[in-house]
C-alpha cells in the first residue's frame, strides 16, 4: 500500500471563504467515537499480526467503564439539582440573610423562589438572591397570643 503526501494548502477550509474561521471541533471522546476507532482498526490490522484480544477486550470494558461514569456523573448532577430546588423551597417564609457577590448584604423574609436560572433564586424583600449566596436562616417569630 502506498501512502501519498499531501500537499499544503491555502488554509481555506472547504466550505468557507478566506475571511472566515471554520468551527472548531467538538474535542468529545464518546462511545460512538471510540466504536469508529474500533472499527477502522479492525478493519485496517495487517492479517498476519492481528489485534491482540486481551487488548480489544480491555477496550471494550474502559468503554463500558466511560459509559457508567458519565451516567453517574448525569445522575449526581441531576441528584444535586433537585436538593437545591428542595433547599430553596424550604425556605420561604423565613428569615434569611445574604451576601451578594458585590458586597451588598441584606437580610429579611423569603417570599418566593424561582427555578429559572441554573441556581435557584429567593426572593428577600424585593430582591433576588442566588440560593448560594444565603449565609443564614432562621424560623420566623409568631406573634405571642
Amino acid at each position: 500500500m502506498t501512502i501519498q503526501a499531501i500537499a499544503a494548502s491555502s488554509g481555506v477550509q472547504p466550505g468557507t471563504t478566506a475571511g472566515t474561521t471554520a468551527p472548531k471541533p467538538a474535542q468529545t471522546m464518546d462511545s460512538s467515537m471510540f466504536m469508529s476507532l474500533l472499527v477502522t482498526q479492525l478493519k485496517n490490522q495487517d492479517p498476519s499480526a492481528p489485534m491482540d484480544t486481551n487488548q480489544m477486550m480491555s477496550q471494550t470494558v474502559q468503554l463500558s467503564m466511560m459509559e457508567k461514569m458519565t451516567e453517574l456523573t448525569t445522575d449526581a448532577k441531576e441528584s444535586f439539582s433537585l436538593q437545591m430546588r428542595s433547599a430553596a423551597a424550604q425556605i420561604i417564609g423565613h428569615n434569611v440573610s445574604y451576601a451578594l457577590a458585590d458586597g451588598t448584604k441584606g437580610s429579611g423574609v423569603a417570599s418566593s423562589v424561582s427555578f429559572a436560572a441554573g441556581t435557584p433564586t429567593v426572593a428577600v424583600g424585593g430582591v433576588n438572591v442566588p440560593l448560594d449566596s444565603i449565609s443564614g436562616m432562621t424560623a420566623t417569630s409568631s406573634p405571642a397570643a
